[in-house]
């Protein structure tokens, strides 16, 4: 039991992790975050279920075609509900992410239906053994980390490694010097947004097999990545992703030892606990400003 915990709880924290991802990206780039992460996900495992459920493409097709809408939505997003407010230095865009995630909710809501529905994956088919010791896991479970960290070290290497990358970091650092040296800075935000719901897209599409396909299944695990993204440091991605394999693995070892009606309670209060010690969460670095 205690493996199957686990194990359940390296791919729960990586579902954070890579919603936590999307977090590191806009800010990374912009300053700013999309706290409508959470209805990313959930558009991503939606918009899956359709594709391959309702209109009967193959699981490849519908994946790549949930992708790709989440990363449009990404640009709506910033379109809409960010650009016009940091153009005039608000910000609003605060709280109209927020509400523009409540639309999304609603819009899928009474679109899609109330009624949780489950999506069939080969990956949860039946639980994995090993000398005929049933592991209570599935190999689903066991491919989503390792397709998280595969993700941020992609995403690190791009930061880091790229022309693209570097332009990227460049805009937030200093955006007068980055128009100077031809950056487009706008496209730059918007393509920035369209990778973190890409992220949260990703993530859906993952955790929908093990989960209840519906309107409200991102809510709680956009406010679980967000204190990821804030415990891991949001200006690290390595940090944000060891942060949300933690946060999942203290998850599972909470529920497995103590019972669900205890998991809420303790993990936030211990990511209070932690963010009172070191304010820039675990691996982010305090601001130096000059003067």
């Amino acid at each position: 039991m205690l493996l199957s915990a686990l194990i359940s709880g390296l791919g729960l924290g990586s579902m954070y992790g890579l919603m936590a991802l999307g977090f590191y990206i806009t800010y990374a780039v912009s300053g700013t975050v999309n706290f409508a992460q959470g209805s990313s996900m959930m558009l991503g495992a939606v918009l899956c279920f359709c594709f391959a459920q309702t209109l009967g493409w193959p699981m490849p097709m519908a994946i790549m075609a949930a992708l790709l809408l989440c990363a449009v939505y990404g640009l709506l997003v910033e379109f809409i509900a960010v650009r016009p407010f940091t153009a005039r230095g608000s910000n609003a865009w605060l709280m109209s992410t927020v509400a523009l995630g409540i639309v999304l909710d609603n819009l899928v809501m009474h679109t899609f239906g109330k009624e949780p529905r489950s999506l069939p994956s080969p990956l949860v088919g039946s639980p994995l053994e090993i000398g005929g010791v049933n592991l209570g896991v599935y190999p689903l479970q066991l491919l989503i980390p390792v397709l998280g960290l595969a993700l941020a070290a992609a995403l690190h290497f791009i930061a880091r490694r790229t022309r693209w990358g570097t332009a990227m970091l460049a805009v937030v650092q200093n955006r007068d010097a980055a128009r100077l040296m031809g950056i487009p800075i706008t496209r730059a935000i918007a393509i920035a947004f369209a990778l973190s719901t890409l992220f949260a897209g990703v993530a859906g599409v993952l955790i929908a097999p093990l989960f209840n396909v519906n309107s409200d299944m991102g809510t709680l695990f956009g406010l679980k990545a967000f204190a990821v993204a804030i415990l891991g440091g949001i200006t690290s991605a390595w940090g944000v992703m060891f942060a949300g394999l933690l946060f999942g693995l203290v998850e599972a070892l909470i529920t497995v030892t103590l019972g669900s009606g205890y998991t809420q309670i303790i993990t936030f209060a211990l990511v209070i606990v932690v963010l009172a010690v070191r304010p820039t969460g675990l691996f982010g670095r305090a601001e130096v400003k000059k003067v």
